[in-house]
């Protein structure tokens, strides 16, 4: 009651002095007197001084008397060392050598496909048969040729080796056959092109023919096969980071498509910077076990540029510029008991920001209790109290 009967006091003076004055301007402006008004006017000023003195007074006096009054309310938490690591971000697509189109080797009408899309084959299966115009039953008179050539040239070489018959009869035998033989395995080569198989184990993206089409070497696409299994991520590198990454380095690859983080190993570092980007390529293996991760996908590669241990590390939020630029904190400098304390403020020095986390390199000690939040509008020794007990 006391409190409130001293204020009411002091408004009651105010306001009536405000009228006086109030008054006495008037009238003084209207004398137009200039020393008169700036007499006044200099008055006016030394008692607002005197009145803000005595309202700072009383302040002081609430907060020493007042139990309950009402702190500032900030957030804090104790200052650790930790590892501080930095990851430097480059954008990269994912890629697949094993991701082909398959083409006939052979002209003429696909008769018979043998798989259908989505399904897993091996190296070497059958994938379709071409028809091979008549080049079966070719193989069949063919061999038969082969078969007669064979026995003629055996019967030679046997009189031959009795010196029986002439030698020009025994080379014309052996020539003869050995020109089938070599008839018969150019036909064969040639009807194996009718036969279209996988060239490495996969999966069948895409059936792109139809059956009974015709077909025709480099101009009809069949297929398209693709594996799953040897993925990479190919990005550009900006050549600051050559020191850094070499062929097996450990990086993390980010795709976000599938919300997924994984640790991969450089495979290949390009030996040639782009003049237009000053960049160098990559080529990051990518473990695919689930086979959740799919070719042109985009990924994101962190390369660990920087590490430091021991470090600080607090929430970028908490750091401040003032009026000169400097980075700034509140430190919380704990009463006794309790959970009120005094805010210090401390000038730091900072390194390098991640994922919303800021080095100090100068300026805090572990150990110390950082105000985090409801630091904005601080003052140097302040009274807080903090919302949790650290």
């Amino acid at each position: 009651m006391k409190k409130i009967s001293v204020l009411l006091t002091i408004s009651l003076f105010i306001f009536s002095c405000g009228k006086k004055d109030e008054q006495s301007v008037e009238e003084i402006i209207k004398r137009g007197d200039l020393t008169e008004i700036k007499q006044k006017k200099t008055e006016l000023g030394q008692q607002q001084s005197e009145l803000t003195t005595k309202i700072d007074q009383l302040d002081e006096a609430i907060n020493e008397l007042d139990k309950n009054r009402r702190l500032d309310l900030v957030t804090t938490q104790v200052i650790q060392d930790t590892l501080f690591k930095h990851f430097a971000e480059v954008q990269g697509d994912v890629a697949t050598d094993e991701n082909i189109i398959i083409y006939p080797e052979f002209s003429g009408v696909l008769t018979n496909i043998r798989i259908e899309e989505g399904q897993k084959v091996s190296k070497g299966q059958t994938l379709a048969i071409i028809d091979d115009g008549g080049l079966s039953s070719e193989l069949a008179q063919l061999e038969t040729r082969v078969a007669l050539a064979k026995t003629t040239f055996e019967r030679q070489e046997r009189l031959w080796e009795q010196n029986i018959g002439s030698e020009m009869q025994y080379l014309e035998a052996k020539t003869n056959y050995e020109a089938i033989q070599r008839s018969l395995e150019q036909l064969k080569s040639r009807l194996a092109k009718t036969v279209v198989t996988a060239p490495f184990s996969g999966v069948i993206d895409e059936v792109i023919t139809d059956e009974g089409q015709v077909v025709n070497p480099g101009q009809s696409p069949l297929f398209r096969l693709i594996s799953l299994e040897n993925m990479y991520v190919e990005a550009a590198v900006p050549e600051n980071y050559l020191n850094k990454i070499k062929k097996g380095t450990q990086v993390n690859i980010r795709i976000g498509s599938i919300n997924k983080e994984i640790e991969g190993e450089v495979r290949q570092v390009g030996s040639y910077i782009n003049p237009n980007n000053r960049t160098f390529g990559v080529q990051v293996a990518l473990p695919n076990e689930e086979g959740l991760i799919k070719p042109n996908q985009i990924a994101t590669i962190k390369l660990n540029d920087y590490t430091a241990e021991n470090a600080v590390v607090i929430p970028e939020n908490a750091v401040q510029k003032n009026a000169l630029g400097e980075n700034i904190v509140y430190v919380l400098e704990k009463e006794a008991e309790g959970e009120t304390g005094i805010a210090r403020k401390k000038i730091v020095e900072t390194g390098y920001v991640y994922q919303n986390e800021i080095e100090i390199t100068k300026g805090l000690q572990p150990g110390e209790i950082l105000i985090v939040e409801g630091a904005k509008n601080l003052r140097e020794g302040q009274e807080v109290k903090s919302r949790n007990e650290e």
